[in-house]
Parts: structure tokens; sequence; C-alpha cells
């Protein structure tokens, strides 16, 4: 498997800061594995949706970005080898939150002390959704319809919500739930009564972008195209941990995010999936309906700014 491109990353410690960086990399399949065949030839239908907006706010901008604890020059402990790797992360914030960070060559997994803890997924699982469903119409030898082409497009990139519920109908419902369990070594995570109920874990969100990454989760048909379809998630989702990174590395990363306000509970679930070339990661969060629905996004954006100073795997 050849690397598209590589980065090297140089920390600055002390005052200096967040690190300067110079390219950008990502695999379309993971560590571990062959690579997989070339996903089947599809075209970008005539017309596309428009994206909305992305996120950006004066209330979101107001999360700080804390370098971690006081007295902590950046760098000088690495995360994935400290002892208690979610000291190293911290957010100002009431809010309920979760981190988890995978390094994809040796699958270890380092988070906060409740990156077991679930919370509801919403969007989020549409990548799940898409994979299941193209892993399975491969392995029957059918051809998906460029109808059914353009609905998983437009609910990866644009997070549509119909052909969401629709997949999740002929998947099995809780069937499908099931599958991701199975297929991406999930410990913690459960189905709910619809898609958008189902519970997942920081560190298990972890896995299921590895899963994908390493064509586990969609099959070596297709494992591109949906990487290439996260990659392109645009408009009001395209928010959260990637835009730690440069404008110039954003679109090399794949990514599901959900965001839902939550009337029975009261509260926003806003969670974020990035897989990137040795790492995936994965920050969720719920909080009060009181508050904006981009703290979230920027609670996940300060915990992978922070640990981009504290490991240079991502």
């Amino acid at each position: 498997m050849t690397e598209l491109f590589s980065r090297r990353r140089v920390l600055l410690t002390g005052t200096a800061g967040l690190a300067a960086l110079t390219g950008g990399g990502f695999w379309l399949a993971g560590r571990g594995g062959d690579a997989p065949t070339a996903a089947a030839n599809w075209q970008d239908p005539a017309v596309s949706p428009s994206a909305s907006a992305s996120p950006e706010s004066a209330l979101a901008r107001s999360v700080p970005v804390q370098p971690g604890r006081p007295g902590l020059a950046h760098a000088e402990v690495d995360v994935l080898t400290a002892p208690e790797a979610g000291a190293l992360v911290t957010v100002k914030t009431s809010a309920w939150w979760s981190w988890a960070l995978m390094d994809r060559k040796t699958g270890k997994i380092v988070g906060s002390k409740n990156f077991n803890q679930t919370n509801m997924t919403a969007s989020m699982i549409k990548a799940w959704l898409a994979a299941d469903y193209l892993r399975r119409a491969a392995e029957a030898g059918q051809t998906p319809s460029s109808t059914r082409m353009n609905e998983i497009r437009t609910m990866i990139r644009d997070s549509a919500n119909g052909p969401a519920s629709t997949l999740y109908a002929e998947l099995g419902r809780s069937a499908t739930i099931a599958r991701l369990i199975d297929v991406c070594g999930l410990t913690d995570s459960k189905a709910g009564d619809g898609w958008s109920t189902t519970r997942l874990s920081a560190r298990d969100t972890c896995r299921i972008a590895h899963a994908i990454g390493t064509g586990r989760a969609a099959g070596p048909t297709w494992t591109s195209y949906l990487v290439g379809e996260m990659r392109a998630v645009r408009g009001t989702g395209d928010f959260g941990i990637r835009k730690a990174f440069p404008a110039a590395e954003q679109s090399r990363i794949a990514i599901k995010n959900g965001w839902v306000d939550r009337q029975a509970t009261s509260e926003w679930n806003v969670n974020c999936l990035a897989l990137g070339d040795d790492w995936t990661m994965a920050v969720l969060t719920r909080f009060p309906l009181s508050t904006s629905w981009t703290h979230g996004g920027e609670i996940a954006k300060s915990v992978a700014t922070q640990l981009r100073t504290k490991t240079e795997l991502v």
C-alpha cells in the first residue's frame, strides 16, 4: 500500500503554542490489511444539493482552546503513553463530553476517563448505514441504482435524513446495529429505537472509523468511495475535529458528524467522528438546548487542537 503523501510535524514548546505543519497525509485503507480494490465507477449526479453555511458563530468561537494542565509544555508528555491520558485534555464547559484517540498502527486507544460511556449518535451513524448497505450489496452481487447512490451521497455529504431512515429499515433496523457491533468489534454500544438513537461510546466510534478505513465496514468494492464521500462532507455538517487542522489538510480527513435537539431530554447531542492517516478520533457531547448547538463542535475542535500538541500521531 502506498501512502498518498506524508506529513512531518514540528512541535513547538513553551509559549510558541500550536505546531507548524507542512504537507498532509491520508490513506484510504488502514493498516494491517490489503488495500481494497478500486471502487465501482460512480459519477457525480448532474445536480448536487447546495451546501449551507458552516456553523461558525461568536458563541461557538468563545469556547477556549486550552493547552493542557498548567506548567505542561507542549509535547512534554505523549498522550499515547501517558498513564492518565484523559487529564492532558481539558475544556472549560458544563457540557457532558467524552473523547478517544486510536493509533491505527497498534490499535491502542486512549481517551477521557468516560470514553466507554455512550451517547445517542444522531447522524454520525449514517457512515455505518452506508457501509453496511454497500458491503451487503457487493456480497450479493448487486449494483446499486443511480437513485440509491445519490441518496447515499446526500446522506453522507449533506446528512440527509430520509435516506438514513430508508436504509435503516431495509437493513433490518436493530439487525444492522448488531452487525455494526460484530464487524467493528464494539464493546460498549447498543441499538436504540431508531438509527438516530443508537448509543455509541467514544472508543467504539474510533473502532468504527478504523473499520471503515481498513475496508471491513464497506468491503473492498466500496471503501474508497465511502471514504471519499466522508472527505467531501460539506455545509452545516462540516465542523468539529477537522477544523483543528489547517485548511489545506481538512479535505484529506474523512468525517461524519451528528447533531440533534432531543426534546424528550431537553438536550443537544453533538458528536464527531474523524478518520485520518494513522489515527481515528471521536468526541461526543451533550448539553442543554439553551446553549447553541455549535458548542458541541467547538468542544470537539478544542479536543483535537490539544491532542495535536500532545502527540505526533495527528
